[in-house]
């Protein structure tokens, strides 16, 4: 299953930086900004029986998109220093496919 935070596969055009990589966009990405830090990204191989069709993302204007909380599967207290931390772990739903995320409780 493939992670809801990546989309893809993008061609790698070359290394900007030793950890930064320019990468070509599709025109409906146009307006990203074409250079990502290696954490966000993943190494794609390649295999002939994978056909990736191009899924179209609604990007708003501050280049986020629709998600949808769906319901908390688990809760977890973090212990820190001084003090603890009420997580919550969510299930998130964008076209059919489902994520979790932990999240602050408040």
């Amino acid at each position: 299953m493939l992670n809801l935070r990546f989309i893809g596969p993008f061609e790698v055009l070359r290394q900007v930086r030793p950890v930064a990589y320019q990468v070509t966009l599709p025109p409906h990405l146009s307006n990203l900004y074409d250079v990502f830090h290696v954490s966000q990204l993943h190494k794609y191989t390649s295999d002939a029986a994978h056909v990736l069709e191009p899924e179209s993302i609604e990007l708003k204007e501050n280049l986020m998109f629709q998600v949808t909380s769906v319901r908390i599967d688990d809760t977890n207290v973090k212990k820190l220093r001084e003090k603890e931390v009420q997580l919550v772990k969510v299930a998130w739903r964008r076209d059919g496919m489902e994520e979790h995320t932990w999240k602050l409780e408040s």
